[in-house]
C-alpha cells in the first residue's frame, strides 16, 4: 500500500511539471469574456483550421477564460470596422467585454468603445496602430489617390478579402484603400481627433491613464508591443518586415508600427523581443526564445480578473 501511494505521488509530480497550469484557480477566469480582435488584411479564422491568435484562445481557455474571436473586414476603415465590431459585440448577449486587439484591431476598437462604452470593461491594444504607421505612410506616398495603381491594387485587396469571408463565413465589405488611407499618420490624427483622443498621449510618446471614462462609462485600457524586427532565423515573415522596418529609420519598432503609436492607457511594456507577427503568435508559434508571445495574454488576462473585469 505505501509503495502504490508513492508511486502515485510520483506521478502525480511529474505530471505537474510536464504540465504546469493554473486551471485550479482559474488564472483566466475573467469577469467578462475576452473578444480578440484581429488587425488589417486580418481574419478569425481560415477555414476553422489556421486561427489568426495562434493557440492564444485556448491558452486563455484552458485556465478558466471565455473566448469569443471576432471577425471583422479584412480590409476597411477603422470607422466601418469599429461598428462591424460593435455590431458583433451587441449579437454576442454579454452585458460587458473585455477587448484585445492586434494592429488595426486597436483603433477599431478604440470606436467601438465610442459606440457602445456600456458594454466594453477593457481595451487591450497589442502592437497596435494607435497614432498610424509610417509603412502607411510610405505606401500612400507611392501609390497617388485616384490612379490606375490604387485602383488595382484596392482590386486585388478586395478580392483577397472576398476569398477570407468565403474561408471564414464571414460577408463584410471591403475596401483597400480605406484600410491604407485610415493607418496613415495623418488619417489616424483625425481619428483620434474625433475620439477625442481618449486613452492616447496627444503630445507625448507615452501613455495615459488606465482609466478612460467615456460617456459615463468608465473603461480600463492598456497596451504592450515589442520592439524588434528579426526574432526567428526560421520565421519566413521577419525578411519582410526588415524592409519595411527601414520606414521607421531609426526609431524602434515591431517592422509595422512604432513602439510609440503602440502605446496606450496603462502601458504594460514595450520592450518585448518580437515583432509585428510574433505578437500573435504566428507564424505557427515561430517567435524569439525570449519572449512568448502566449504568456502576455494570459499575464494580462490575470491583470483583468484582478481588477475585477
Amino acid at each position: 500500500m505505501r509503495k502504490k501511494l508513492i508511486i502515485s505521488l510520483v506521478a502525480l509530480c511529474c505530471a505537474t511539471v510536464s504540465a504546469p497550469t493554473f486551471a485550479w484557480w482559474g488564472y483566466t477566469k475573467t469577469k467578462h469574456p475576452i473578444v480578440l480582435v484581429h488587425g488589417v488584411t486580418g481574419f478569425s479564422t481560415i477555414g476553422g483550421l489556421v486561427n489568426y491568435f495562434h493557440t492564444v484562445p485556448w491558452n486563455l481557455e484552458r485556465d478558466g477564460a471565455k473566448v469569443y474571436t471576432a471577425s471583422v473586414s479584412f480590409v476597411n476603415s477603422s470607422e466601418k470596422r469599429g461598428q462591424q465590431l460593435a455590431n458583433y459585440i451587441n449579437g454576442l448577449g454579454e452585458s460587458k467585454v473585455n477587448i484585445m486587439a492586434h494592429s488595426q484591431g486597436a483603433p477599431s476598437a478604440r470606436v467601438t468603445a465610442s459606440l457602445i462604452p456600456n458594454k466594453i470593461a477593457s481595451i487591450t491594444s497589442i502592437n497596435g496602430a494607435n497614432k498610424g504607421s509610417k509603412v502607411a505612410d510610405v505606401i500612400r506616398g507611392i501609390i497617388p489617390p485616384g490612379s490606375y495603381v490604387e485602383g488595382g491594387v484596392n482590386a486585388i485587396a478586395n478580392a483577397l478579402g472576398d476569398i477570407v469571408n468565403a474561408l471564414s463565413d464571414s460577408n463584410n465589405p471591403q475596401d483597400g484603400v480605406a484600410a491604407l488611407e485610415t493607418l496613415t499618420t495623418s488619417s489616424t490624427w483625425n481619428l483620434n481627433n474625433a475620439l477625442g483622443w481618449k486613452g492616447i498621449n496627444k503630445n507625448n510618446c507615452s501613455g495615459t491613464n488606465e482609466d478612460v471614462w467615456i460617456n459615463g462609462n468608465k473603461i480600463k485600457y492598456f497596451s504592450w508591443s515589442g520592439d524588434n524586427v528579426w526574432t526567428n532565423v526560421a520565421d519566413i515573415s521577419d525578411p519582410f518586415l526588415i524592409v519595411t522596418s527601414k520606414a521607421f529609420g531609426n526609431e524602434a519598432s515591431d517592422g509595422l508600427i512604432s513602439v510609440c503609436s503602440s502605446k496606450m492607457g496603462n502601458v504594460i511594456g514595450t520592450s518585448y523581443d518580437m515583432n509585428h507577427v510574433d505578437a500573435i503568435n504566428h507564424l505557427f508559434g515561430a517567435r524569439s526564445v525570449w519572449t512568448n508571445p502566449v504568456s502576455l495574454y494570459r499575464s494580462q488576462a490575470n491583470r483583468l480578473k484582478n481588477r475585477g473585469l
